[in-house]
């Protein structure tokens, strides 16, 4: 029985430590996500990028100068929550975004070159 028990609470344990592993975002670039969408598809991804929100045009850019340019092939429709929306100190800058990646979804038109989903960070990036 208690050989039993120890066994639950190793196995619990192990399930912890994955679960806990499995929730660490990837750090990568938008160079990796675009090249290759299908590595990441549906995995918690962290990057840096340029931030546009506007309306039907909400997206994160590899470079300032491809959102003013509309090089929307260099962006990620980004999904984000209602409250961060609105929020005007975010745009127009360069940001540390955290959420997950869906390669198959491509925003308003299709113009862009995958979504991100479920942000969960969003910060002004201090170089």
């Amino acid at each position: 029985m208690k050989t039993t028990r120890l066994i639950a609470l190793f196995i619990l344990s192990l399930s912890a430590s994955y679960a806990t592993m499995a929730a660490q975002p990837l750090n990568v670039s938008m160079i990796q996500l675009i090249a290759t969408p299908e590595k990441y598809q549906g995995k918690r991804v962290r990057m840096m990028a340029f931030l546009r929100i506007e309306f039907e045009g909400n997206a994160i850019y590899l470079h300032k100068e491809d959102y003013e340019q509309a090089i929307y092939s260099n962006g990620l429709w980004i999904d984000l929550p209602k409250a961060i929306s609105n929020d005007k100190a975010l745009t127009d800058r360069y940001v540390l975004v955290e959420g997950v990646f869906d390669g198959t979804r491509h925003g308003h038109l299709g113009l862009w070159s995958g979504t991100i989903t479920d942000v969960t960070t969003l910060e002004p990036w201090h170089p």
